[in-house]
């Protein structure tokens, strides 16, 4: 139990330190208490990682395709403009207090096959928690750590019709959150996770003229993220990945040859299990989550529906992006999360500038609404470079 408790404090600070819901405090009983929130692990796979969508309140499940559009949506991928994207973003985290935590990002696509038909995709996420010092029951220093983790994806999606496109992810996901000699004087329990989750997505747009340069496109989509086996860092627990279910809708207001507004909107339903309120014997109040520990995948996901804060789990995202002559854009959103289900509630901001076959991408973040919970991106810049090298083909 001594080594058990250590390690689970390691589990729930890299929980905290992205400020994504977790189970709250855990009793010596081993029983949790405080919140009844969804709580899943690796919750570095919900951080959006591109600074475009960043501004717009992390909506991207059906806006423009983009370089980064195999996190949002892998369906989208092949209704790229261009053959060839990649990108490129650098997130700081928590940056007002520590300046080594951050999350990097690379993603790139390739289209190939008749008419540009199919399309391949790859990314990797890296999340570096930075040095933690390990203390023991009584906080003595035991020793120090670095904490990292990543995912490598591999997509393929394709046509269905001029309209509609289907694809698919694969992904492995390294969690190692008690490495170092802290790790050492924690005990053999202590292990990296490993894990592999699939997502699948579906895109639907179409484009409608309505005067001689006016236009407007109506973009839907549908995901199903992190699906995947569970993950475990002992030889006791084996904690659900974040998979999640969500919806999008946008629409693109081409106002003439100079300008163009586009608005968005996501809908997100965390499908895992939340605790059980409880009362033992003594007639104390507790989070139950011992009834889903050795519950599947599958069940889990159904269980999500039956067991869930308000909202059930629900996310919302907001944003609208506007561009002069496709070099530079406004972008604005809004993200709101239930206080049962994580109370993350902020306004996003940020630019873009395209020049050449370089675009840039900037955001910003503001906290927002009654919630006393810190976002780790408040008043934080981050930045996101693309490439678009189908334009360099055609400029040689």
């Amino acid at each position: 139990m001594y080594k058990h408790l250590r390690i689970t404090g390691a589990i729930l600070l890299s929980g905290l330190l992205m400020s994504q819901s977790s189970f709250g405090q855990t009793s010596l009983d081993g029983k949790k208490v405080g919140t009844g929130a969804v709580g899943t692990a690796v919750p570095f796979l919900t951080i959006s990682p591109d600074a475009r969508s960043g501004a717009m309140g992390d909506v991207g499940i059906a806006i423009s395709p983009d370089a980064n559009s195999q996190y949002w949506n892998v369906g989208k991928v092949v209704k790229n403009k261009d053959k060839y994207g990649f990108s490129i973003t650098y997130t700081p985290w928590l940056s007002d207090i520590v300046k080594d935590v951050f999350l990097g990002y690379l993603s790139g696509y390739a289209k190939f096959g008749e008419n540009d038909n199919q399309a391949i995709s790859a990314s990797l996420r890296y999340f570096n928690l930075g040095d933690i010092q390990f203390t023991d029951i009584q906080g003595e220093h035991i020793g120090t750590g670095s904490p990292r983790e990543f995912s490598f994806d591999l997509g393929y999606s394709r046509d269905l019709s001029e309209h509609l496109s289907l694809g698919a992810n694969l992904r492995y996901i390294h969690s190692n959150i008690v490495s170092g000699a802290g790790a050492t004087e924690i005990g053999a329990e202590s292990k990296p996770g490993n894990a592999f989750a699939a997502d699948l997505g579906v895109f639907y747009t179409t484009t409608s003229q309505l005067a001689d340069e006016q236009a407007g496109t109506f973009n839907a989509g549908a995901v199903l993220t992190n699906v995947g086996s569970k993950i475990t860092y002992s030889e006791r627990n084996k904690d659900f990945l974040p998979a999640r279910l969500g919806l999008g809708a946008a629409y693109n207001y081409k106002f003439d040859r100079y300008s163009e507004l586009a608005f968005g909107v996501d809908l997100q339903k965390t499908l895992v299990p939340a605790p059980i309120e409880k009362e033992d014997e003594n007639g104390d109040r507790f989070w139950d989550t011992e009834y889903y520990q050795d519950m599947g995948v599958v069940t889990g996901i159904f269980e999500s529906f039956k067991h869930a804060p308000k909202g059930f789990g629900t996310n919302i995202a907001v944003g609208a992006e506007y561009w002069y002559q496709q070099q530079f854009a406004l972008r604005a959103g809004y993200y709101y999360e239930h206080k049962d289900n994580g109370n993350r509630q902020y306004l996003t901001a940020g630019v873009g500038i395209k020049y050449n076959i370089f675009g840039l991408n900037f955001s910003y973040l503001v906290p927002s609404g009654s919630s006393t919970t810190r976002n780790p991106l408040s008043n934080t810049l981050r930045f996101s470079l693309t490439f678009d090298f189908d334009q360099l083909g055609k400029q040689e």
